[in-house]
């Protein structure tokens, strides 16, 4: 295995010199400032916490995904066939790209990181990455996983170094570093990617789209709350609760649209690496949200939601009583790890299944998009 080396100018001309001894001071002066300039002409540094300023030596072929989220990053940026891994590819859902012209994704190629015992750092050499698009702070602090920063420091030092920041929640105790949004995290990757001013055109798309959808939302004492829970399988009867006020990215359609969170006030936490707890129907009926949002079933289209999870509490004794199942305000949660792509098109599944009278059909251009990700834009 090859180590790979992101170093800086100054480094590697000092290596030349070393080099050189043997063949004259004349040929290791000149050999290192051939190899100064040559780094300064390819590599660049990008900085993102935790793990700070990371330099790379030209654009990555080959990057080590764990978050879905960042996958579809990478996808809009253009460089979707870099990536090599994710932690499950279950929780990679692609079907958004369907609708896209030209854009698409090879989710065979990738190995997932995540086995039946954790993640083994033998992975990590044998994909042998250009880089790990991965807080390392997340590989640490997850006991199923078994790596800890000794693991991290062998991979960093023989294959590529780390960078991201885990954003698709915000409930975990231990990442007491700077979070970034959606789109902020999307500049960075633009950063690694060298695709600023695919970024740019991005996040023009996403303002302009947010900013329309929003000017004819109902006021906000008309819109309804949400009990956002995780519940597998199609007769669930406890149920993992997410906050909505917690400002993980996979929550932003739901602030873009308003939707506030049925749990304000109640006292029950949010699902994280810490917290475990779970709600039965009887807690849910003490709350009594407007509408309940249940992920953990983004195979089924609506109708087939509709006749099996939706049927089932309609004819659950208590499960039955809830508002919102009475009243079919009952949806599929969205993806655990949702990116900048993947969002606008959730902003329009729950616009227009929450407010119909507003929004129907499709609310963004297709093609327009799919120009930008493909670079015809």
């Amino acid at each position: 295995m090859r180590r790979r080396d992101f170093i800086t100018g100054t480094a590697a001309a000092g290596a030349a010199l070393l080099a050189g001894c043997n063949e004259g001071t004349e040929t290791a002066t000149e050999t290192a400032t051939n190899t100064r300039t040559a780094t300064e002409d390819t590599s660049y540094t990008v900085e993102m916490a935790p793990v700070g300023e990371v330099t790379v030596e030209s654009v990555p072929e080959s990057v080590a995904q764990y978050f879905p989220d960042y996958a579809d990053m990478a996808v809009a940026l253009g460089h979707g066939d870099t990536t090599n891994s994710v932690g499950l590819p279950s929780r990679y859902h692609t079907d958004h790209y369907d609708e896209l012209d030209g854009v698409s994704v090879d989710k065979s190629s990738m190995t997932a990181l995540v086995g039946d015992n954790g993640i083994d750092r033998e992975v990590f050499l044998e994909l042998d990455s250009d880089l790990h698009m991965i807080d390392p702070r997340w590989l640490t602090n997850n006991a199923f996983f078994g790596l800890d920063e000794s693991d991290v420091q062998q991979i960093t030092d023989s294959v590529a170094p780390f960078t991201g920041n885990t954003i698709f929640r915000r409930t975990d105790t231990w990442h007491d570093y700077r979070y970034y949004t959606m789109y902020g995290a999307l500049e960075k990757v633009a950063q690694v990617f060298q695709e600023t001013e695919r970024y740019e055109a991005l996040k023009s798309f996403h303002d302009e789209y947010i900013t329309r959808i929003q000017t004819d939302l109902p006021p906000a004492d008309s819109r309804p709350n949400a009990l956002l829970c995780f519940a597998a399988g199609n007769e669930p009867e406890s149920f993992f609760p997410y906050r909505l006020t917690d400002k993980g990215i996979n929550k932003k359609q739901f602030r873009d649209l308003g939707i506030t969170d049925a749990l304000a006030g109640t006292g029950i936490s949010g699902l994280s690496t810490t917290e475990r707890g779970q709600i039965d129907y009887e807690t849910m009926l003490e709350v009594d949200p407007d509408s309940i949002l249940l992920r953990g079933h983004e195979t089924q289209t609506r109708a087939e939601f509709e006749n099996t999870v939706l049927s089932f509490m309609k004819d659950h004794d208590t499960a039955s009583r809830l508002t919102a199942v009475q009243n079919d305000q009952v949806f599929r949660g969205g993806p655990i790890y949702s990116g900048p792509l993947h969002h606008l098109f959730l902003v329009e599944r729950y616009a227009t299944a929450y407010f119909p009278d507003t929004y129907s059909g499709e609310l963004f251009d297709r093609d327009e998009l799919a120009g930008i990700v493909t670079g015809y834009v």
